[in-house]
């Protein structure tokens, strides 16, 4: 199970790893978006130095309309566990964002007046 952080706005932050094709690990904040289905989607400029393999293009829907999207197979190390997923990766994300996806598989849980949020 791994602690998140609330943002200043009610965001949900949770640390992870994302690890280079060389086995480097980097550690950074993801925000969980539950609007995005996927497992996780990142800014291109942030992929050069992760050497992930490009599977194809793909078209989803966001808040903005459709958009194609550049897919990659990544690997990433959440609550201790290493998983190799489908990244979606396009100029307009911000942040690098978790999707509902996750919450298929881990529990999360989320009290704003405990101060309480954690997700595995």
């Amino acid at each position: 199970m791994i602690q998140g952080i609330f943002g200043s706005e009610g965001q949900l932050f949770f640390e992870l790893d994302l690890i280079t094709n060389d086995g480097l690990n980097l550690p950074v904040d993801a925000m969980l978006d539950t609007g995005f289905t996927g497992f996780l989607a990142i800014n291109k400029q942030d992929l050069d130095s992760l050497d992930w393999i490009y599977i194809g293009k793909e078209r989803l829907r966001t808040a903005q309309g459709e958009t194609k999207f550049s897919t990659y197979s990544g690997k990433i190390l959440l609550d201790e566990q290493e998983y190799q997923i489908p990244v979606y990766a396009g100029d307009e994300i911000t942040e690098i964002l978790l999707g509902s996806k996750w919450l298929k598989i881990l529990p999360l849980v989320a009290n704003y007046q405990a101060g309480l949020l954690t997700l595995g």
